[in-house]
């Protein structure tokens, strides 16, 4: 608890002896590095690189792991493989950040022609549009002009056949008018008997191809 203290009032270059020696009580001082720090205090428990090898393991032979030649083969055409197309990724993300730079850098120096033909195509639709809806309202105002005609033709065609209509049949209603007044009725029935008797006819006769009649019989 006392050695926290001043080990946070450590700082790299010159230690004071006497006050650090103090702190840590009896043993190595560590001031006799120049460069020690903090962090370079060991751990406990833990040998530092300079101390020599425990006695149950001085005379042991580190080897390294034994290795299968064919499995070093498919490692090695594996690692091949996968340093090619690493590389090949690398390429292709390359080429593609330096397009992007180029567009950006390209974009950058047309960006004013750009705008200024956005802007020249922008004002040519809009005008193009104005005069495409011209033409559509001109068309559409002929069409309704051509299909009220055509609805007044019809009309007038329809009016000319219904009066054509109205005409014939006043025409028939006249003659039945007409042909009426020889209608034998209950009233005028004992004067057209008498009639008949007077003026007998006689339709026992033969014609020939013109309609003339060639013979008749004489009534008895």
């Amino acid at each position: 608890a006392a050695m926290l203290p001043a080990l946070r009032r450590c700082r790299p270059g010159p230690v004071p002896l006497p006050a650090l020696a103090a702190a840590l009580g009896p043993g190595p001082v560590p001031g006799l590095c120049p460069g020690w720090s903090p962090q370079a205090v060991p751990a406990r428990g833990r040998k530092t690189r300079h101390d020599p090898p425990s006695k149950s393991k001085a005379s042991r032979v580190k080897l390294p792991p034994p290795v299968d030649p064919e499995e070093l083969v498919v490692v090695l055409e594996r690692y091949r493989q996968y340093r090619l197309v690493l590389n090949a990724l690398r390429a292709e993300f390359r080429a593609e950040v330096l397009q992007k730079k180029r567009e950006e850098r390209l974009a950058a120096e047309d960006s004013v022609e750009e705008q200024e033909e956005h802007r020249r195509l922008m004002a040519w639709n809009a005008e193009e549009n104005a005069r495409q809806q011209a033409r559509r309202e001109e068309r559409a105002r002929k069409e309704e002009e051509e299909q009220k005609k055509r609805k007044l033709e019809i009309a007038e065609k329809q009016a000319r056949k219904m009066e054509a209509f109205l005409e014939e049949k006043e025409k028939e209603v006249l003659q039945l008018q007409e042909e009426a007044k020889n209608f034998i009725t209950p009233e005028n029935l004992e004067a057209r008997i008498e009639e008949c008797l007077d003026n007998p006819r006689n339709y026992n006769f033969a014609i020939d191809k013109d309609g003339r009649i060639v013979k008749r019989t004489v009534l008895s």
